[in-house]
């Protein structure tokens, strides 16, 4: 495996092109299974881990925070916290609800201490907060910059005019500016994304991290047909995509994955690496074994011609 870097937008950070998901540390990965995994991805040239605040709040007996936890356990196990990137989150976890300045210097603190970091790498809004004005916002990020706290700032689920808005701000008044953007985006979700996001984050040198890259395992080939996801858990985060137009895409990923010997899993993840801005597709193993595909993707370089064809089989999914 390829130990290549890439630049977090204009910080200096720098990144395998494939973040490691925590989402699934602590729930459906146990401590044990979840050190397997983060073993595994750092031993294949891994070293950037998404994490958030709010995993896994949603799981029966979780409060939120088992993912840090999880993940600061391991960092102190291995000693390895100086060769690791780390990002997490503010605003959706049950006790730290929201984007206010108190809020969000409170919920800081409280992730450094899961994690057992005194520096979050990347930090990001998680979602928007319209209760609380932008400029609140934008000065708190900025003040933990200030004080150590976050290196350097994302933004994710955010609209293209709230994030400029957030860029006027923070110019206007000298605040550190955000470096990276964590969208929904994949082959089977683009309209939305290269419509009004991708532009700006040209424009703004955002890095961008796409989440659900692939598509709740639709883009892994898993679903060939309607009856492939009756009664599975994830039928209806796949539903949309079981049509004549999803079938179509997935025989021309199987097509260029044939050509490489490589899995579908990751040829959709390559279709994402190559895309402008992108800096690494964000993606979760509940177990090691389900890595090697997704690790494939850092080092599978697609031709002209298969980004044509995957572009055009997607094109019903960039409206």
């Amino acid at each position: 495996m390829a130990d290549q870097r890439v630049n977090v937008g204009s910080s200096d950070l720098e990144v395998f092109p494939l973040v490691l998901g925590g989402n699934t540390f602590g729930w459906t990965s146990d401590e044990d299974t979840s050190r397997k995994v983060l073993d595994a991805y750092v031993e294949a040239g891994g070293n950037f881990i998404d994490t958030a605040d709010v995993y896994s709040a949603w799981a029966p007996g979780n409060a939120g925070g088992e993912s840090e936890i999880v993940l600061g356990r391991w960092l102190a196990v291995r000693g390895n916290r100086d060769e690791m990137v780390i990002a997490t989150k503010v605003s959706e976890h049950p006790q730290y609800k929201g984007l206010s300045h108190d809020n969000v210097i409170a919920a800081a603190n409280a992730s450094l201490l899961r994690l057992g970091i005194d520096t979050i790498d990347l930090y990001y809004a998680h979602f928007d907060d319209r209760n609380t004005p932008l400029e609140e916002t934008v000065a708190a990020f900025d003040e933990l910059v200030k004080a150590g706290k976050i290196r350097a700032i994302g933004l994710s689920n955010y609209t293209a005019e709230r994030i400029e808005e957030w860029f006027r701000i923070a110019r206007e008044h000298g605040y550190a500016l955000p470096v990276a953007l964590e969208p929904h985006y994949n082959l089977v979700a683009r309209g939305n994304y290269e419509r009004t996001l991708a532009p700006l984050a040209a424009r703004e040198n955002l890095a961008v991290f796409p989440y659900f890259s692939l598509a709740a395992g639709f883009l892994t080939g898993k679903y060939r047909s309607a009856a492939d996801a009756e009664g599975k858990a994830r039928q209806g985060m796949v539903a949309d995509y079981l049509t004549d137009d999803g079938f179509k895409l997935i025989d021309a990923l199987d097509a260029v994955a044939k050509a490489h010997d490589a899995q579908i899993a990751t040829v959709s993840l390559a279709w994402l690496r190559h895309r402008p801005q992108v800096a690494g597709p964000i993606v979760s193993a509940r177990i090691p074994e389900q890595l090697p595909a997704l690790l494939a993707s850092a080092d599978l370089d697609l031709t002209a011609d298969e980004i044509d064809a995957l572009d055009a089989a997607s094109a019903p999914f960039a409206k």
